[in-house]
């Protein structure tokens, strides 16, 4: 079972099991939304169980997906595409241990100018 939670514990979650494998987004609207990168696993939506979600709103952030956040510390959670099964889930709200690793980088061509991809996972221009 793998656990996670915003900063303050207004949402807290668990699902049985997560993609192994992280991908970091590099593009404007990832970075802004999270400060810096999005680092996100995937699970189906069907298998998250909520133990605390009196904190957790969704922010339309395209006409094809949205976020969702605490909104009482603004920790950045998840990501879920209008049509899709599954939800992405920022890897930095698991428990520790993750057991997880990098899989891949997308939209490196939008990334930031003050830092530089630092591992040998593949980096896709676009997606």
């Amino acid at each position: 079972m793998v656990q996670g939670r915003c900063e303050c514990g207004k949402v807290r979650f668990e699902a049985p099991s997560v993609r192994e494998t992280v991908t970091v987004c590099h593009c404007s609207q990832c970075r802004r939304t999270s400060g810096h990168l999005w680092a996100s696993t995937h699970a189906p939506f069907k298998e998250l169980s909520f133990f605390e979600s009196e904190g957790l709103e969704w922010y339309a952030s395209s006409s094809f997906a949205k976020r969702g956040f605490c909104k009482f510390c603004g920790s950045s959670l998840f990501y879920r595409m209008n049509d899709e099964e599954g939800i992405g889930i920022a890897a930095g709200c698991l428990e520790s241990p993750t057991g997880l690793r990098i899989g891949k980088h997308i939209f490196v061509s939008g990334k930031g100018d003050y830092y530089a991809i630092g591992d040998d996972a593949p980096q896709i221009e676009t997606f």
